[in-house]
């Protein structure tokens, strides 16, 4: 299989396709699952897999009935099969027909291949089709029942994760379970054909790494200039499919667990805002904690907050993960009422200093340590890595201070790196290097091997001369935004 162009980065994820859809030695029925966010781009994936198999995919739809629903699918299977006056049947025989059609459309030594997208919504209406797959894997491992592969996709990350939970029908049945999270953020600049690195770091502090934001826009910012034009035309503006307030909701909308989706509006606005701790989230919006552990945990699972763990000290701190609904909720949502007039560019001009404290500051700071977990290794020389990468808290019981360390590689207790990643207009100069030495130090003292560790500094706007020639001296990783996008 030969994975098309249009499909950037998923290396990883074709190459699972690829082994999962090789012949077997048995002959019996296989399945994977797939899962993801909305926008992810599962269905491009799926489809460009089925059409490289001959497979049959079928999606089906929300909030359609169930005869409807497998009227729909035997006219999918008749038209993969070349056939005419199909007939709705129950559950069972049209997955028996759809396998069997899939085998005959088959190239020689392929095995049949059945997809079906976002299954959760035939759930809905039919719960028995996780059990009637069952029932015809297990045939199928006797030697009674069709064989091929069968790939379940979903948008609804808690059905699908239920698929293969406790005592499902499905729990250990299934040879694939691949989650699809967003693009890197080098393939997202590459998605997009952006190749200013500030204007590439700004798309992608607003929409994240999902191709499907992608097909939404019809207009891509090559500049800061154009950027600055894009936002208000484009995420802001109430009448295009991105518009980050109805994209939000969509989102929410995906998990059937969601129901009270202002109270998840108001969890999510509290941790945009900086209430990283459950008690700081239930002060700012009036609940308790036992209120807002079970929206927190429902987040969680959905991977649109995530806990980030302090890797010296072990406490954790709650912090909005999907860009999209993070610029939702610190730049649209205050303003809603403005942008239904259609005062998008007034709303833009007045929420800038917004974007650039609480969204490009942070976000840079991510991207750093994503430079280190995916691209340091092999940039630097380092072939083992840096191991565990994210933030600490450092006591310096020496100077009697503390310090916010926002990048640290740890392997146990050996300190791999340590870094510093600033957002500012200005340069970075020797000072910082000197305050890594300092923490350098400070680690040191605190039990942990961190000789060796690489001191690096991150910069939107470059480096002064002393310390470049600093850097070059000490083995420091000097990291400006060419470097950090690999141009």
């Amino acid at each position: 299989m030969e994975k098309p162009d249009t499909i950037i980065g998923r290396d990883l994820e074709w190459a699972v396709l690829e082994r999962f859809l090789r012949a077997g030695d048995d002959g019996s029925l296989k399945i994977g699952i797939v899962s993801g966010r909305r926008r992810a781009g599962k269905t491009h994936l799926l489809t460009a897999a089925a059409g490289a198999v001959g497979g049959l995919y079928h999606v089906c739809v929300q909030e359609e009935g169930d005869l409807s629903a497998r009227a729909r699918f035997a006219a999918g299977i008749a038209a993969h099969g070349g056939i005419t006056g199909a007939a709705t049947a129950d559950w069972e025989s049209l997955l028996v027909s759809a396998l069997d059609v899939a085998a005959r459309t088959a190239p020689a030594g392929r095995p049949p291949l059945l997809v079906i997208d976002e299954f959760p919504y035939a759930m809905a209406k039919a719960p028995q089709l996780p059990g009637l797959l069952q029932l015809l894997y297990d045939r199928s491992q006797r030697g009674e029942g069709p064989g091929g592969r069968v790939i379940l996709c979903g948008s609804s990350l808690s059905v699908m994760r239920e698929l293969l939970s406790g005592t499902k029908p499905l729990r250990g049945r299934a040879m694939v379970d691949l989650k699809l999270g967003p693009l890197d953020y080098r393939q997202t600049a590459e998605l997009w054909g952006v190749g200013d690195p500030e204007t590439a770091l700004k798309v992608h502090a607003c929409v994240g790494g999902y191709p499907g934001y992608r097909r939404l826009i019809d207009r891509v910012p090559h500049s800061p200039a154009e950027f600055e034009d894009w936002v208000p035309d484009t995420l802001l503006s109430t009448g295009f499919g991105a518009f980050t307030t109805a994209e939000v909701d969509y989102l929410l909308r995906e998990d059937p667990r969601i129901t009270d989706r202002s109270a998840y509006h108001d969890v999510l606005g509290a941790i945009a805002r900086g209430s990283t701790t459950l008690a700081k989230i239930g002060a700012e919006t009036g609940r308790s904690k036992d209120a807002v552990r079970p929206l927190l945990r429902t987040l969680e699972s959905t991977g649109y907050v995530a806990r980030r763990v302090d890797l010296v000290r072990g406490r954790s701190s709650i912090s909005v993960r999907d860009p999209i609904i993070r610029f939702d909720r610190l730049v649209t949502a205050p303003r809603l009422g403005q942008l239904e007039l259609g005062q998008s560019r007034q709303v833009w001009r007045a929420m800038r200093d917004t974007f650039r404290s609480q969204i490009i500051g942070p976000h840079f700071e991510e991207l750093a340590r994503e430079w280190v977990r995916r691209f340091a290794a092999a940039e630097l020389g380092r072939e083992e890595g840096f191991g565990e990468v994210g933030t600490a808290n450092v006591q310096d019981n020496a100077g009697r201070a503390k310090h916010e360390v926002d990048v640290l590689g740890v392997q146990g207790r050996t300190v791999t790196f340590i870094g510093e990643a600033k957002a500012t207009g200005q340069r970075q100069g020797v000072p910082a290097l000197e305050r890594l030495e300092t923490i350098r130090r400070a680690l040191g003292g605190l039990g942990y091997r961190a000789e060796g560790a690489v001191p690096g500094v991150f910069s939107l706007t470059g480096f002064t001369p002393e310390l470049e020639a600093a850097g070059r001296e000490g083995g420091a990783a000097l990291v400006d935004l060419r470097r950090l996008y690999g141009v």
